[in-house]
């Protein structure tokens, strides 16, 4: 039951539940990746199953794809879509003015690229997510594994001359063996500490041989969702410039997410 969610958990399930009211029938839906992705994904396929609500899903992982089908949600390619009414993602930072690192699930190139062929980005995350400069989080960078370790040489030699205050950079892994995205790339995760131009670094990591795409999402997502552990959300509309506040009262029966493992 929802009573026996930690404050973490009810913040993520708060912003999910609140996040999937913008859903509405006929839409074509980007469903993010993740542990709070997840639960917004599941309170879809409570709505489908509820209220008869028809909508078609285009998931950004093979995991969230798993997820859909097992919770009742239609899912199509993003090839069969071609552009989404609405995408729905989670976040590992994000600032003031709304720009993400995302890709500690390692699913940032697909999540971009649904993100950007969508007219509206929302975001769901928890407080704790919200940083005055980011970076403080690793930003990853997609890379094909061929030459690696020279594409990783290149964009440690990239970084000395912009303003990021740590440079270290490292593999991401999966046990003895280098973590691979759905895509079959790999994952550099930039230990950065604080970014003082994202503008500047996304474009500038991009232009690097082997670099498929970096975890900065700029003027990308129009909301978020904060989700707070008390049953709180604050909705921060970037382009209208309006903050709002609701409140999701936990009923006992809430006990959809309680099996959801991040």
């Amino acid at each position: 039951m929802s009573s026996e969610l930690s404050p973490i958990d009810k913040a993520k399930f708060v912003a999910a539940k609140r996040a999937s009211t913008y859903v509405k029938d006929g839409m074509r839906v980007g469903l993010g990746s993740g542990s709070t992705a997840a639960w917004l994904v599941r309170c879809l396929g409570e709505r489908i199953r509820d209220e008869g609500l028809r909508i078609t899903g285009v998931p950004t992982s093979t995991r969230t794809a798993v997820l859909a089908r097992d919770v009742g949600v239609p899912i199509i390619s993003l090839d069969e879509a071609k552009w989404l009414d609405l995408s729905i993602d989670g976040a590992d930072e994000y600032d003031a003015n709304l720009n993400l690192i995302k890709g500690g699930g390692g699913s940032l190139l697909q999540e971009k690229i649904v993100a950007t062929a969508s007219d509206q980005m929302i975001v769901i995350a928890d407080a704790a997510k919200q940083v005055e400069s980011l970076g403080a989080y690793p930003l990853p960078l997609e890379i094909i594994p061929f030459g690696w370790q020279t594409t990783n040489a290149l964009i440690e030699e990239t970084l000395i001359g912009l303003d990021v205050l740590g440079r270290n950079t490292t593999l991401r892994m999966n046990g003895d063996v280098p973590f691979i995205t759905d895509e079959g790339n790999y994952i550099v995760d930039l230990h950065l500490n604080r970014i003082g131009n994202a503008r500047q670094l996304s474009l500038v990591l991009n232009q690097i041989p082997g670099v498929v795409e970096n975890g900065l999402f700029i003027d990308i997502c129009d909301v978020v969702v904060i989700g707070h552990g008390d049953g709180k959300v604050e909705l921060r509309d970037i382009n209208n410039g309006t903050v709002e506040e609701d409140r999701i009262f936990f009923a006992e029966s809430d006990n959809l997410f309680t099996d959801l493992a991040d």
